[in-house]
C-alpha cells in the first residue's frame, strides 16, 4: 500500500478542475475564479487556526485537509505546480529559518 501524498491530491484537483461543473465541486470552485478560491483558502486557514487554538485535534486535522485542498485549487488556477512550491521549500531548508526570513525582508 502506497502512502497518499500531496502530489496525488494535486493530480486529483487537476483532473476534477476540468470536469463538468455539475459533477465536481472542484470544477465549480475553479469556474468561480481565483478570488472565490482564495477566499475559501482564507476561510479554511482561519478555521484551522481556531481549531488549533482551542485544542480541537480532530477539527484541526479536518481543517488542515480542507486547507491543503483549497491551497492546491488556488495553485491550480494560478498554474503554479506543487513542485515549484516544493523547490522553494527545499531551497529554504539550506539555511536556518531566521536566516531565510531575514533574506526575504531585504528583497
Amino acid at each position: 500500500m502506497t502512502e497518499f501524498a500531496l502530489a496525488d491530491l494535486e493530480k486529483i484537483v487537476a483532473a476534477r478542475a476540468n470536469a463538468p461543473v455539475e459533477e465536481s465541486w472542484t470544477a465549480k470552485l475553479v469556474s468561480k475564479g481565483q478570488q472565490k478560491a482564495a477566499q475559501k483558502l482564507g476561510e479554511e486557514a482561519v478555521e484551522a487556526a481556531i481549531a488549533a487554538v482551542v485544542g480541537d485535534r480532530g477539527g484541526l486535522t479536518s481543517e488542515a485537509a480542507d486547507l491543503l485542498y483549497h491551497l492546491l485549487v488556488v495553485l491550480n488556477i494560478a498554474n503554479i505546480p506543487l513542485n515549484d512550491v516544493m523547490k522553494e521549500l527545499e531551497g529554504r531548508t539550506a539555511r536556518s529559518g531566521l536566516e531565510e526570513k531575514a533574506s526575504r525582508a531585504k528583497s
